[in-house]
């Protein structure tokens, strides 16, 4: 008894994909902030679908957190915007933190309040 096609299981992410997977969300604390995710995008993207999301969600990530701290730094001047720049340090720092936590098990993490400029 023949059901048609055969259904295939999407592949689970190997060592490597997890790997760059982790390296994208946390590339602002390794110092290479935006250029990370970036290269690792263009270079994964036909290779694994995984590594491309999770590269692209971290490029809009931290994309997203260079705009919210251009935006503060005017408030600077009147008191507002230190402790703004201070929250946004705390919870990029946080969220990439998780980020990576999600990517080491296998999952894409949705940042919150992320601008998704990269589609």
């Amino acid at each position: 008894m023949e059901t048609g096609s055969p259904v295939y299981a999407p592949l689970a992410p190997t060592g490597t994909d997890k790997i760059w997977s982790m390296l994208s969300h946390l590339s602002a604390l390794l110092g290479v902030g935006i250029i990370l995710p970036l290269v690792v995008y263009l270079a994964m993207r036909h290779e694994s679908e995984y590594v491309a999301a999770n590269a692209k969600e971290a490029l809009n990530f931290h994309i997203s957190v260079i705009l919210y701290v251009l935006c503060c730094i005017p408030l600077a001047f009147i008191l507002i915007g230190v402790p703004l720049l201070i929250l946004i340090g705390l919870s990029s720092l946080v969220l990439a933190v998780i980020a990576a936590i999600k990517a080491s098990e296998g999952n894409c993490y949705r940042y919150p309040l992320t601008l998704r400029l990269v589609k």
